[in-house]
């Protein structure tokens, strides 16, 4: 169901005291319940391919072409027989959504410098005391085709079209990787910071081109240190002849543990000077007006493995990493960059643990203990949570940044029965893994098998359970738990690694090794304005090969073979804390949504749920995350080729959200006459991901990632099939579903919008603004 009972509702949202009325004032703009009651919604939410509850309730905005479409009455039974996907940002009427900036504008004050691919996290740190003017700083996490050819296998069929780098960058890369293409690949990583300035006529935010704040920090700013190297690694100072391709004195620094115990045995030789920030994914504004931004998949480009002193067991053969010196243990943290003072140098604060970091949520008071809440963003990853030595001043000084440097990092461990305990990451914690057999009893008690057996990944040590090497994970699963977990039980991590150091910068599989609860990929980690209590977007149950979430918290697999069984899309989860300031021991945890079609079992309507935001009302927004390669129903490539979708499966189901469409926006008000229902807000173009939603006054910013992943440059080819969706009363209908094959958003947009009005024109990665069209200050 995607409407939860009000009490529910106002407990899940406001905790166990606001189970009455949220309270009298709980935000600014926000007065109680019985006044939003009387408050219209506002909007006509966008009709997407499936059913969703709302649809038999309210009206509702069907695109039909860019900026077009028509207006659908409620219905009782709101399955569409036919669905055309439309490549643009859909919005409701009452809205509109315009460019800000994209994949290769040149507003920087080196006009070779240019603003980064694949946006993410975004956010804005006013001057002055309006939002009409500030600092845009936006996450840039990957490269992905058609970026360029050069990134694409030799054997790919898309070699044979066009990639997008020369048209937007105005010069061509090879087509075979080299020492430039894996430079721009690690350049167009990172992030950038931009002016932008809403005083003008249209209201819309601009950018200040060529202001002397604009500026780039990538994968290789500070790349000119590998000149005081004696490693073979000296001459490796650049990637190409162009200005901005010339290595400079733009390092990075580490702070904690790592910094000063493990990077002084670094291989580069550099110590706690460190080459870039990649891979950058989600993050987190602090109230001292810094950002951090958070390092996430580095495993492909750098070495994750790392020995008992936390350095590297060696560079990955032939990665960009190797090719570039870059050792793996100084990548995979969280980033604070301070975006209005270019010379503030970036510091990578080793107390906060490596991990394929997703986001950070920050509670900052005065005269108590910082505390931060992060996701590892993997199969089987954990839920974090840091507690600083020290205590805030006051929340706004920038002397708060050192809170960061000294404290303790929990991992979270679920109990089946809704509480739960932090594990402190340190020497002295006892190591007491789950049993592959526990986390996956669930599975194995409906199929009769686990997926991956349980894996749970632990550290490799020579003579731990027949090993005969130190450095990287052992897999521990149902298969050999009964003759190697014992090895590793009724230890302490000093048993395992030299330092506390080296436990922080192989925080996953210390994590597993003192108990923390493997999960279904935190994505997303947001602490509620008022009830302080901490909500998490974990967006897929799946197993995979980096573990296996706990099976009797998360559901990991389709269990049965009934259509309307519920479904494995992750879900949306709280966690409670016992202790009023959150620095205790003890929680406990509740999910308030399963992922998964509204016509399934407990299915909230939406899948993969990734990036939340509270707006200044305290209602919920978010995003989506489905994979590029089951969009639609179709793999991504050259052919398109229809995904299975059966609902009469059981196992691994990921093919299913192939029924949602596009990824897209939702809105969950907390209070009034909608309470708890899924409004879909908004739809983002062919292929893409929408993510970091940033709400400044009565305007959403955030990111269109990867428009046209891994297919063709639109060149007009349409893809169609008949795809099968549950009714909302648990039986399938089909539907015929045409989507064009590639993307060429934003090129297809109007010019006044921020486009070129070409339809078959490349796609670009793009940041936006959404603000209603009759505004009355507010976004909603």
């Amino acid at each position: 169901m995607s409407k939860l009972g009000r009490r529910q509702l106002l407990i899940f949202f406001a905790g166990s005291a606001g189970a009455a009325v949220l309270s009298d004032k709980l935000l600014e703009g926000f007065t109680n319940v019985a006044e939003a009651i009387t408050t219209p919604l506002g909007f006509t939410p966008v009709r997407l391919p499936h059913p969703l509850p709302i649809y038999q309730q309210q009206r509702s905005y069907l695109p039909t072409g860019i900026q077009q479409g028509q207006i659908l009455n409620p219905s009782p039974n709101p399955s569409l027989s036919v669905y055309n996907v439309i490549d643009d940002v859909v919005v409701p009427p009452e809205y509109e959504r315009y460019v800000i900036i994209g994949w290769g504008d040149r507003v920087f004050p080196n006009r070779d410098d240019y603003f980064g691919f694949n946006c993410d996290y975004t956010a804005f740190i006013p001057l002055g005391r309006t939002n009409d003017i500030g600092y845009l700083w936006v996450n840039h996490e990957y490269v992905s085709y058609p970026f360029a050819k050069a990134i694409l296998s030799n054997n790919s069929d898309l070699r044979q079209f066009p990639d997008a780098f020369e048209p937007v960058i105005g010069w061509a890369l090879p087509e075979t990787r080299n020492l430039e293409v894996d430079g721009e690949s690690l350049y167009n990583q990172g992030g950038s910071i931009v002016r932008i300035d809403r005083r003008n006529a249209t209201k819309r935010y601009t950018v200040v081109s060529g202001d002397a704040r604009n500026r780039r920090i990538h994968g290789l700013s500070g790349l000119g240190i590998n000149s005081q190297r004696t490693d073979g690694y000296a001459n490796v100072t650049s990637w190409g002849s162009r200005s901005h391709q010339q290595g400079d004195n733009n390092y990075l620094v580490g702070t904690g543990p790592a910094a000063t115990q493990v990077f002084n045995l670094s291989a580069d030789g550099l110590g706690n000077k460190i080459i870039g920030t990649a891979f950058n994914c989600s993050g987190g504004t602090t109230p001292w007006g810094t950002i951090l931004s958070a390092e996430e998949n580095f495993q492909g480009t750098v070495q994750e493995a790392v020995k008992p002193d936390g350095t590297q067991t060696g560079y990955i053969a032939n990665s960009i990493g190797q090719r570039f010196g870059l050792v793996g243990e100084k990548y995979g943290w969280m980033v604070e960059i301070d975006i209005v003072n270019p010379n503030s140098r970036p510091r990578k604060h080793t107390a906060l643990g490596r991990y394929r970091h997703e986001n950070i949520a920050l509670r900052v008071e005065a005269g108590k203990r910082l505390v931060a809440y992060l996701g590892d963003d993997r199969r089987g990853g954990h839920t974090w949570k840091y507690v600083s030595s020290g205590v805030v001043s006051s929340p706004t000084s920038k002397a708060n940044s050192s809170l960061l440097e000294n404290g303790t990092l929990y991992v979270a461990r679920y109990n089946p029965d809704g509480t739960g305990r932090w594990i402190p990451l340190q020497l002295n914690t006892p190591t007491d893994p789950i049993p592959p057999s526990v986390l996956s009893s669930v599975e194995f008690a409906a199929l009769g098998s686990a997926q991956r057996n349980g894996l749970l990944p632990l550290p490799r040590r020579n003579g731990i359970a027949g090993q005969t090497q130190d450095g990287g994970a052992f897999a521990c699963d149902r298969t050999n738990e009964a003759t190697s977990l014992p090895a590793y039980q009724n230890k302490r991590l000093s048993d395992f690694y030299t330092s506390q150091g080296a436990v922080l910068v192989d925080a996953f599989l210390a994590g597993n090794l003192v108990g923390g609860t493997p999960t279904a990929r935190p994505e997303d980690i947001e602490v509620h304005p008022s009830t302080k209590e901490v909500f998490i977007a974990y967006t897929d149950g799946a197993p995979g090969s980096d573990g296996y979430p706990d099976s009797r918290i998360f559901v990991v697999a389709k269990y049965n073979t009934a259509p309307n069984a519920t479904q494995q899309s992750g879900g949306l989860y709280k966690i409670i804390e016992d202790s009023a300031d959150g620095t205790g021991l003890t929680f406990r945890w509740q999910k308030f949504a399963q992922g998964g079609e509204a016509g399934s079992i407990d299915g909230a309507g939406f899948a993969n749920v990734d990036n939340l935001a509270f707006d200044n009302k305290a209602n919920i927004w978010g995003v989506t995350d489905m994979s590029t390669d089951t969009h639609n129903g179709f793999n991504t490539g050259v052919s398109g080729n229809p995904t299975t979708i059966n609902h009469s499966a059981s196992g691994n189901v990921s093919n299913f959200t192939g029924v949602f469409g596009n990824n897209w926006l939702f809105y969950i008000p907390t209070s009034g006459s909608h309470a708890g229902q899924v409004f879909p807000f908004a739809y983002g173009p062919v292929r893409c991901e929408m993510t970091g939603p940033t709400f400044v006054g009565d305007t959403l910013i955030i990111s269109v990632q990867h428009p046209g992943e891994d297919c063709p440059v639109n060149d007009g080819t349409i893809l169609s099939r008949d795809i099968e969706i549950l009714n909302l009363n648990g039986t399938t209908f089909n539907q015929t579903r045409t989507v064009p094959r590639g993307s060429s958003w934003p090129s297809n947009i109007s010019i006044a919008d921020g486009g070129k009005g070409q339809p078959t024109s490349v796609p670009r990665p793009s940041v936006i603004g959404i603000y209603p069209k009759n505004s009355n200050g507010s976004f909603v």
